[in-house]
């Protein structure tokens, strides 16, 4: 006696929860996206996570940098950014790595300054 309506009510709830998701975009990827992807967030958390040590905040404290201006302008890097800066932390002497993020940044910092994208040093004009 109930099945009939209830089955009907089921699929027109079926229909209208599934009917909004697009069909098209359901496009396989592939491992190696995967992989470049996993790798892309491993990296952040390896330059995050370089941010901990005593003397890359006692730098940035002494450059009056924030560090959470760090760690946004570490997690808005395109994969490009973070590629090549961690093909220039590999090419670094261990001891120069805490070194190298800190003047890279401050580097990157310098650069936003001048493109007008942010307002950290005051030194810095805007090219606007």
């Amino acid at each position: 006696m109930f099945k009939r309506p209830l089955a009907a009510l089921l699929v027109a709830l079926q229909l209208v929860l599934f009917a909004h998701v697009p069909l098209a975009n359901a496009a396989m990827i592939g491992t190696p996206q995967v992989l470049q992807e996993h790798q892309q967030q491993v990296d952040r958390q390896q330059l995050l996570s370089m941010l901990d040590d005593q003397q890359a905040q006692q730098k940035l404290e002494e450059l009056g940098v924030d560090r959470a201006q760090v760690e946004a302008r570490i997690n808005s890097l395109t994969p490009a950014e973070l590629a090549q800066f961690n093909q220039q932390l590999a090419n670094e002497p261990a001891g120069a790595s805490v070194a190298g993020v800190i003047v890279l940044f401050l580097v990157i910092f310098i650069i936003t300054d001048m493109l007008c994208a942010t307002d950290i040093f005051s030194f810095v004009k805007c090219l606007r």
